[in-house]
């Protein structure tokens, strides 16, 4: 798999006939080991480790509806108070190049969810940005916040 924008993480793989699975410590179960799911295992680690988000509120592969279709959202955090969600992240391959269709993807999402905060990444790239539903609009931040700078 390829280098990331993000720290070194310690990934639990092994074999299962020709595939690769990797350990997702979120679902608590191995899963097949792609481009995608290289990014997001990464991602979730720098979160835990480095950002201080407690691995009891973050989930992957969230089910929900928009539009009557159903989709998952890659990964949310929910609050403490209420459960209800305070981010989510959308997770591309490194290969992908983030686009206009991608924010779209993760605003249909959030048109469901409400959630505080959106992040898009391929692992090279990351964006990431507050949602501020009063003005009906968004601002993008500088960096990944830590758990605790979230407002």
């Amino acid at each position: 798999m390829s280098l990331l924008n993000l720290p070194p993480a310690s990934l639990q793989t092994r074999n299962s006939g020709e595939r690769i699975l990797v350990f997702d410590f979120l679902r608590r179960r191995y899963i097949a080991l792609t481009p995608e799911e290289w990014v997001r295992q990464h991602f979730v680690h720098f979160l835990v480790e480095r950002k201080g988000y407690p691995e009891a509120l973050l989930a992957n592969e969230v089910s929900l509806s928009v539009g009557g279709a159903s989709r998952r959202c890659d990964t949310v955090l929910y609050r403490r108070e209420g459960g209800s969600p305070r981010l989510i992240v959308e997770y591309k391959a490194p290969h992908v190049e983030i686009t206009e269709k991608v924010f779209t993807q993760i605003s249909s999402y959030n048109s469901v969810l409400r959630a505080d905060y959106l992040i898009v990444t391929n692992g090279m790239s990351h964006y990431c940005c507050r949602m501020d539903y009063g003005q009906c609009s968004s601002v993008f931040l500088p960096d990944i916040p830590d758990f605790g700078d979230l407002e």
